[in-house]
């Protein structure tokens, strides 16, 4: 996927999340990351396309972009959208062979910074939706590509808790996408392997491009997809797999 469709993503989803989270009010509780009130979702994001931005617009290639102070509530939903506008804004703005530090793999760093917060945007627009009583339907080529980026990207590599022994397969499938829009992961005792272009497993999911995106990022409920084999993998992806700010 381009990078000005990665931009209208970010644009559309961000300024969406603003309106969802002015809707529920800050103080309502958010279904989907139940920890959280959707100041805190507010807060979250705000900080994190502000923590971008400068990566992008000032071409750090560190880690020592420090993240911005949250302001109270009555300022916070005019400074998220401040914080959303720079981001765009900067990614607009940067050259195609922008150097700035990353953390997957990516044809470029401003690749890659367009492609996260696209994602990391449309994922907490679906939080920010539930504190509304409402589900998202995801684009399904953005989300296609998020499934990619989640898949070849966070968990195609060593690190992380998803791990198992002995190992265990999931096989991933959207059914209203390209017939190769299928995913085999091999979930191994030293982490795991993905491969792209069809599904196998001890445990094999489909459904619609935009449930499969939610429910690997754990903001639906296995009941939206068919689960064909053994389901315990989805209790081992549900506890093990999520990715957290920190």
């Amino acid at each position: 996927m381009e990078i000005e469709r990665h931009v209208q993503a970010i644009q559309e989803h961000g300024a969406a999340l603003a309106d969802a989270a002015e809707r529920a009010g800050l103080d309502a509780k958010v279904p989907t990351c139940p920890e959280w009130r959707v100041r805190d979702l507010v807060g979250h994001q705000g900080q994190v396309h502000r923590w971008a931005a400068t990566y992008v617009a000032s071409a750090h290639t560190d880690t020592g972009v420090e993240l911005e102070s949250i302001p109270a509530d009555d300022e916070l939903l005019a400074w998220f959208r401040a914080g959303h506008a720079r981001l765009v804004a900067a990614i607009k703005a940067a050259p195609a062979d922008l150097e700035c530090w990353s953390f997957l793999p990516a044809p470029t760093p401003l690749a890659f910074w367009a492609r996260r917060q696209a994602h990391e945007t449309t994922i907490h627009r679906a939080d920010a939706e539930s504190a509304t009583g409402k589900q998202l339907d995801v684009d399904a080529a953005l989300a296609v590509d998020g499934i990619d980026e989640l898949l070849l990207g966070f968990y195609n590599r060593k690190r992380g808790r998803l791990v198992t022994d002995p190992a265990l397969t999931l096989g991933i499938r959207v059914t209203d996408a390209q017939p190769d829009d299928a995913w085999t992961m091999v979930i191994r005792p030293d982490g795991r392997e993905v491969t792209r272009g069809s599904a196998s497993g001890d445990c094999v999911v489909s459904g619609s491009a935009s449930d499969v995106y939610q429910l690997l990022w754990n903001r639906r409920d296995r009941g939206v997809v068919d689960v064909e084999g053994d389901a315990t993998i989805l209790d081992l992806w549900q506890q093990k797999a999520p990715i957290s700010w920190g």
